[in-house]
């Protein structure tokens, strides 16, 4: 076999293990092993000399980002192309990174500059301007959850850190295992026992979690039903009006209505962005409004929670912010909000942070909003809140629960939703519309990190989803029931209530930030090896 046929083997498999996880149910186990082709293909070029290496192993990326994540373009190509091949480029640039170290660091140091640097950047990642965190390592799990019952101390960063202990264990292991020097065998033994115990200790851990976790509901319990309308979401904002739409969601919210009895407090659930006629200066003019409302004040004790593309309107000269579009005499800012509101009339509302580039963010505004005004306006200007507020349920009773709200992709932040919890929400719920992606693997996985953020703050969900998938998650991430893909439907289920905080809400991503300092420590190192004294006398 030529050494190019052998590599171009290593980096196909090595792209096929890795995007396993993220399109088969319960292959998270794959990513344990899914670097050794690639790092085997590395040690041949590193070992050849092989001129432009950084084609192999960016060529890997970018087959794992377009297998995982082609889903993107059904809703935008240029978006989904731009997804793939960024976040492919800032992979590879790591990967170089520790390439180009094992010419000047020595033994370990470059294969934990890699692990380091690679945690560090999804760390980064989670709060850049520009993120795209749906490949984080951890993620790798999200259909194998009773393998990560530890989320609950590390967060998906802990993940992410047992994927490349795993692999660079394994290929250590190959590595000393071709080497038949009897005289190193203790070292064999020594290596071989170490990398079965950090990959078998975190399974046995989190299986024994999940045999003994028990749903906590120190704070009672709440009955929901998610109600999810199924609006194609081009007819949607095309040709179909917000009173059908209204009269939709009513028709799915009436058996649940009805067969409530008349002390049951109950939420409704309704999807991201169902309404467009939300004035965040005048919120009881909106005709959805006044239609919740009709309805609410026959039913004390019935919530409905739903997600609306707001407006706030500025009767101002100057523009309130960069991203303020103009609006009569005037400006107005948009936001992609959720509102809560009960049978009194009391209306609460969130606005989404964690706003999708383009369609809806417009990164570094200071640079891009003078050319976005000479386009014409292409790209998304929604305002975001500066920080997390919760939405409460209003009890017939007068009480109140709060109920942290994530809107479509803020769902895939983990440590952002600790800020849900540490503001005293005693469960989540998750309104989304993913059915611009069409029937594609981007909706199941979109569901699955619900399932890792139940478990990393141990909080019952209720999500809804425009279509498929809607669903009740417990506590342990399991996926209790589940709306099909298409179809209009409604789902009855009980959120458990809790106050108790795990140890990732009360510490946050400690991997991640040790990750960070490592890795600085490191490329510190790697600057001074390059040094001209240092590198004489290496």
């Amino acid at each position: 076999m030529g050494r190019k046929t052998q590599m171009a083997i290593l980096g196909g498999l090595s792209a096929a293990l890795l995007s396993l996880p993220w399109l088969v149910p319960h292959a998270g186990i794959a990513a344990l092993v899914a670097f050794v082709p690639l790092l085997l293909l590395e040690q041949i070029a590193f070992r050849s000399r092989i001129r432009h290496f950084w084609l192999w192993h960016y060529a890997v990326f970018v087959l794992w980002n377009a297998f995982t994540t082609f889903w993107v373009c059904n809703a935008t190509v240029g978006g989904g192309l731009f997804a793939i091949f960024a976040n492919a480029l800032q992979m590879s640039v790591i990967f170089g990174v520790f390439h180009f170290s094992r010419s000047h660091l020595r033994g370990a140091a470059p294969y934990v500059l890699l692990a380091a640097l690679w945690i560090a950047w999804e760390r980064l990642y989670f709060d850049a301007q520009i993120s795209w965190p749906w490949l984080v390592l951890g993620n790798a799990f999200a259909r194998s959850i009773s393998l990560v019952q530890w989320y609950e101390y590390t967060g998906s960063l802990g993940g992410s850190l047992w994927v490349w202990i795993s692999n660079l264990g394994i290929f250590a292991l190959l590595n000393l295992f071709r080497d038949s020097d009897r005289s190193r065998m203790r070292l064999k033994i020594a290596t071989l026992a170490g990398t079965v115990l950090f990959i078998a200790a975190p399974m046995v851990l989190s299986l024994c979690i999940w045999n003994n976790y028990s749903e906590a509901s120190d704070a009672g319990c709440l009955e929901a039903a998610v109600l999810q309308p199924n609006l194609d979401p081009y007819e949607k904002f095309e040709s179909l009006s917000q009173s059908q739409q209204n009269e939709r969601l009513l028709a799915l919210a009436s058996k649940p209505l009805s067969e409530r009895s008349d002390s049951a407090d109950l939420l409704l659930l309704a999807p991201e962005t169902f309404t467009g006629d939300v004035i965040v200066n005048s919120i009881p003019s909106g005709k959805t409004w006044r239609c919740f409302d009709t309805l609410l004040r026959s039913h004390p004790g019935v919530n409905i929670l739903y997600g609306a593309s707001s407006h706030e309107i500025f009767n101002t000269l100057s523009p309130p912010s960069l991203l303020a579009r103009p609006y009569g005499r005037g400006w107005v800012e948009s936001h992609n909000s959720a509102l809560i509101q009960d049978w009194t009339a009391r209306t609460e509302i969130f606005h989404k942070s964690k706003l999708v580039v383009g369609t809806e963010l417009m990164p570094y505004p200071k640079i891009f909003a003078p050319i976005d005004n000479a386009l014409g306006g292409v790209i998304g200007r929604c305002v975001g809140q500066d920080e997390i507020s919760l939405l409460n349920f209003s009890r017939s009773d007068g009480s109140l629960v709060p109920l942290g709200c994530a809107i479509c992709y803020e769902s895939v932040y983990g440590e952002y939703c600790t800020g849900y919890v540490r503001k005293g929400a005693q469960a989540l719920t998750v309104i989304t519309n993913d059915a611009w992606w069409g029937d594609t693997p981007g909706y199941v996985q979109h569901l699955s990190y619900s399932s890792l953020r139940a478990i990393e703050l141990r909080r019952d969900i209720a999500r809804c989803a425009n279509t498929g998938i809607s669903a009740f998650i417990n506590q342990r991430g399991e996926v209790l029931s589940a709306s099909q893909w298409w179809r209009a439907e409604t789902l009855r289920g009980k959120i458990n209530l809790t106050d108790k905080v795990t140890a990732f809400v009360r510490y946050g991503d400690v991997v991640g930030r040790t990750a960070v300092f490592a890795a600085l420590l490191l490329l510190a190192g790697l600057l001074l090896s390059l040094l001209p004294g240092r590198r004489s006398k290496s």
